[in-house]
């Protein structure tokens, strides 16, 4: 698909002179992407929440024992940040922080150009009985190909019908709204301006 690019209208620059940095910079934009997460070890995030009340617990300790000991206030946050069981309790924390990071399933998708997302909504017109009650599209097939064609990793459209078909409600519905969340979300402050 190529596109013109043409002059600003005359009555547009006289209006605004930087009219055509403008047009570079809107025609830069990149289209908008979204990341949603996935954790299938409930585990690792106790574990988070464990060390990070355990650093809590260690930083209000170590203020009680500088308030004692007569550490000057302008001091004390270094005094509590060097205490051994703070520095402990810290490690810990990014230990823990580091597991669910790693264990973390990510998937990214990208938003479709309007004219790809119309021409996968015509590919997969509704059901008259879908139609009836509303839908755009046909329900059965629409989603994992709208999965798949916003996919940044790449993800092919029988593997995301896989993941349709095989995962529980909740994470199905995730998955497809993150798709369909990316291409409807508005980037665009439409008040004054």
């Amino acid at each position: 698909m190529t596109t013109n690019i043409t002059e600003p209208p005359a009555q547009a620059v006289a209006k605004d002179p930087h009219w055509a940095a403008k047009m570079v910079r809107l025609r830069a934009r990149r289209l908008p992407e979204r990341t949603i997460s996935f954790m299938d070890d409930p585990q690792l995030k106790t574990a988070v929440t464990d060390a990070a009340l355990g650093l809590a617990k260690a930083r209000t300790a170590a203020a009680s024992e500088s308030i004692e000991q007569g550490v000057e206030e302008a001091g004390r946050e270094e005094w509590i940040q060097a205490r051994p069981d703070v520095l402990a309790a810290g490690s810990a924390l990014d230990q823990a922080n580091a597991a669910l990071e790693a264990a973390m399933l990510r998937l990214t998708f990208r938003a479709l150009p309007r004219p790809v997302w119309e021409q996968l909504v015509r590919e997969h017109p509704p059901t008259e009985a879908q139609a009836d009650v509303g839908h755009e599209y046909n329900v059965e097939s629409f989603p994992a190909a709208l999965i798949s064609a916003c996919s940044v990793e790449g993800m092919s459209v029988a593997e995301a019908q896989e993941l349709l078909d095989t995962w529980g409600e909740a994470d199905a519905k995730a998955l497809l709204m993150a798709a369909m969340v990316v291409n409807q979300t508005m980037r665009a402050d439409l008040g004054k301006g």
